[in-house]
């Protein structure tokens, strides 16, 4: 299971980028209504920036920042036993998680939209880092998922099986079919009949402005 105490399984940065523009694509067809989506990505998030979000309405949720150098992510389980609020009152973001952000990410830590204090776990991957870096955390004994990484980032892991089941919990429309999920997950062309095929109250014109927003692309990207 993908956690911040096992990143080995969680993809590069063009591939992080390349499914979480996959997801939001499916929620924008599964939910026509933005407000009650799960995932987002926005292309055009600021000059050589993108960003992935996902938000569950229940205070949860994360931020994927891509930019020239990587990606940054930040993410907030309210539940999780190493959140600011938790029973000491501190208020406090965990030491070690915002302690070591490399320079070429720092002003995220300065950005509203991210909100600093509502943290319980940061990585980052550069492109020339060989794998996804975390700060020098002591976690807490005892628990399982003290940071809820495992939790908010396990969802990542790039298997069209692993948003089929939760899409048929989620959404009130039927299950969608795998192989239709991973035809979005290869960034296959946006067809009639495929937007049909995962919901058929929707169509492909109305899903003009979703598109342009989340990058996806026109042609298949190849493995």
């Amino acid at each position: 299971m993908i956690s911040t105490r096992n990143l080995s399984l969680l993809p590069d940065v063009d591939r992080l980028k390349a499914l979480m523009q996959s997801m939001a694509m499916l929620d924008a067809i599964l939910q026509p209504e933005w407000q009650y989506r799960y995932y987002s990505f926005n292309s055009k998030w600021s000059a050589g920036e993108q960003m992935g979000s996902m938000r569950n309405g229940q205070g949860d949720e994360f931020f994927a920042l891509f930019n020239t150098a990587g990606c940054w992510f930040k993410g907030f389980a309210h539940e999780a036993p190493m959140s600011p609020y938790r029973d000491d009152g501190s208020q406090q973001v965990w030491p070690g998680i915002l302690d070591t952000i490399p320079v070429e990410f720092a002003k995220c830590l300065t950005q509203p939209a991210f909100n600093r204090t509502d943290t319980t776990l940061c990585i980052w991957r550069r492109y020339g880092d060989a794998s996804w870096q975390r700060g020098p955390i002591v976690f807490p004994k005892g628990h399982h998922d003290p940071d809820g990484s495992a939790y908010l980032l396990s969802p990542l892991d790039g298997r069209p099986e692993t948003y089929t089941k939760w899409a048929a919990q989620y959404f009130s429309n039927p299950s969608p079919d795998v192989e239709l999920v991973r035809r979005i997950y290869e960034h296959r062309r946006l067809t009639k009949k495929l937007i049909e095929q995962l919901n058929p109250a929707i169509t492909l014109k109305d899903l003009t402005a979703d598109i342009k927003e989340i990058g996806y692309p026109s042609k298949v990207r190849r493995a």
